[in-house]
């Protein structure tokens, strides 16, 4: 390859419903499909009209001038034809703005940037296709009557539809006052070794983790006759052990049910399959994993040993502007949050410190050392706002978890961790870039819908272990679930005391993914079961009986709400 080619930005990848929109650029014009039954804009393309579900569409050109609605400047990751740093942006279309673009903000220095900008479409061609970037338009005046409902004033964000404040409302009712939740339990935990480029096989650290599960739950492997696993082999980079198959291949459970899945409620959307599986009487005991062997992994790309593989789906809308790590996509919801309610940087440094801190006290945590705000403050930037210590730790390790028919518990040796309520409902759209605008994608809604499936409220919680891939995944669900309101982060967060091992709401106590080890997710889980369990050593809670467990990253998430009778 030579050094122009390296340089050259990808091209998209293009299918028949998406030819036109990365073709129109070839005229200096921007299209989108257009229903013509109530005039919406449809992005993605799609078959029918989301918002009247009319088939009647076509290709419409439209004037190419949008609202800066969100921005952040990477600093971390390199990108063919982008040098760092550059601005990945997000824009709202005039004509409507319920449609958004990622894109580059060009001809403008990052500075100079601020949300509420009108900007113009300009295009790069890249191979065959022509990618929409934006710069800021000459005429900065306020646009006239908005030719859709939700266009934003200037310096202003479109609503969210629902509002954050609303969500509430849209939240189906329990179909009926039987839950399935109270036909499950947790009977056993297990983690393997865990640590940062181990340089051993994802399958031999599944195994281990599988062994200390089973053997806490007091079973077999011949008692084990379902298998759940996310996302599934394959899935997501191909970097754990192969989903399902790969296990039952090594360990020959010949399970009566099994699931494996990226389309679900994060990684304990494992776990929740497995509910309904036992609850079904399906299965007795099924075993519920999930490995990550990223520090490796990265390290065999280094090497070159091992290729990335070719974005597909739903990326390929935002990939070829160089958004190649989720902490892009969700440093522009973290800087909307700081824009409409006052959030700061110091609002999520108390996240990263409170995380730190507990990692102080676990005896496998990566991070350990003390943690200041002037530390967290100085370090380097890795995407605006987030610093490295808004970014959790690639490790190496694989969790797993023995969810059993409730009948059962009474028979086993360990004390069983109840399910009390899941939250699983989306309120939002899936994709990244047209979800919440203010929080975390996929938060909002499962948590308003957790607390429609029991009479517990957050005040009843004792331990919150909340997914933190990022210092603001924590932020989103501290608000979602109501330990704080909407909004309200700033002065929940300041000074760190309620998220204490003794404040109002422990967060985290073992250091979350922040400082112990990016476990995606299913960390949180094992930790909770320590937690209930009373198992937790040095960094116990005390008298904790109700935990609260979320999983997901700008994916479908997932919230548990666990309890004990001891």
């Amino acid at each position: 390859m030579t050094g122009a080619e390296e340089a050259a930005r990808p091209q998209p990848a293009t299918t028949q419903e998406t030819e036109f929109f990365w073709t129109s650029g070839r005229d200096g014009r921007l299209r989108f499909q257009s229903c013509t039954a109530c005039d919406a804009l449809i992005h993605p393309p799609g078959p029918v009209c989301r918002h009247c579900r009319s088939h009647a569409t076509e290709i419409r050109e439209v004037s190419g001038r949008a609202t800066l609605i969100g921005f952040t400047v990477n600093h971390r990751f390199p990108f063919p034809g982008l040098p760092t740093p550059f601005v990945l942006a997000q824009v709202a279309i005039e004509e409507d703005p319920r449609v958004r673009l990622t894109t580059n903000a060009v001809d403008c220095a990052p500075e100079d940037l601020r949300i509420g900008l009108r900007m113009e479409a300009v295009f790069e061609r890249a191979g065959e296709t022509w990618l929409p970037l934006f710069r800021p338009a000459p005429d900065q005046s306020e646009p006239g009557e908005p030719s859709a409902p939700g266009r934003p004033e200037p310096g202003q964000l479109p609503a969210d539809d629902p509002p954050p404040e609303r969500v509430r409302d849209r939240i189906r009712p329990p179909v009926h006052s039987r839950r399935f939740e109270e036909r499950a339990v947790i009977t056993g935990a297990g983690a393997s070794r865990l640590g940062r480029r181990l340089m051993v096989p994802p399958l031999e650290l599944t195994v281990e983790a599988c062994e200390k599960a089973v053997a806490d739950a007091g079973l077999t492997f011949d008692d084990i006759d379902g298998l759940s696993t996310y996302p599934g082999g394959g899935a997501y980079g191909g970097f754990a052990e192969g989903g399902v198959t790969a296990l039952e291949s090594a360990l020959g459970i010949r399970p009566v049910w099994h699931n494996g899945a990226g389309e679900t409620f994060g990684p304990g959307g494992s776990v929740i399959a497995a509910m309904l599986a036992v609850a079904g009487g399906l299965a007795r005991h099924v075993l519920c994993f999930r490995t990550v062997w990223e520090a490796t992994y990265a390290e065999l790309i280094r090497q070159g040993r091992l290729r990335l593989p070719r974005p597909a789906g739903p990326e390929g809308w935002f990939k070829p502007f160089g958004a190649v790590s989720p902490s892009m996509m969700l440093a522009m919801n973290a800087q909307r949050h700081m824009h409409r309610y006052g959030s700061t940087r110091e609002t999520l440094g108390w996240i990263a410190l409170n995380q730190r801190a507990g990692a102080a006290l676990h005896p496998d945590a990566i991070y350990r050392d003390p943690l200041t705000m002037d530390d967290y403050l100085s370090a380097r930037t890795i995407t605006t706002p987030f610093g490295l210590y808004d970014c959790d730790v690639p490790c190496d390790a694989a969790t797993a978890v023995v969810v059993s028919a409730a009948e059962t518990a009474p028979d086993l040796p360990g004390q069983a961790v109840r399910i009390e309520a899941v939250g699983t409902q989306i309120v939002e759209r899936p994709e990244w870039d047209q979800a919440s605008l203010t929080h975390e994608p996929q938060v909002l809604g499962q948590a308003a819908h957790l607390w429609t499936r029991t009479a517990l409220r957050p005040a009843d919680v004792d331990v919150a272990l909340l997914y933190d891939g990022f210092t603001f995944n924590c932020l989103s669900w501290l608000e979602a679930l109501g330990f704080c309101g909407i909004g309200e982060a700033r002065d929940f967060l300041d000074g760190g005391k309620n998220i204490a091992r003794d404040g109002v709401i422990p967060l985290n106590p073992h250091g979350g993914q922040l400082s112990h080890g990016r476990t995606h997710g299913m960390g949180l889980l094992h930790e909770a079961v320590l937690q209930l369990r009373g198992e937790a050593g040095a960094r116990q809670v005390a008298g904790a009986r109700t935990a609260v467990v979320s999983s997901g990253g700008l994916t479908p998430g997932g919230v548990l709400l666990l309890r004990t009778d001891g």
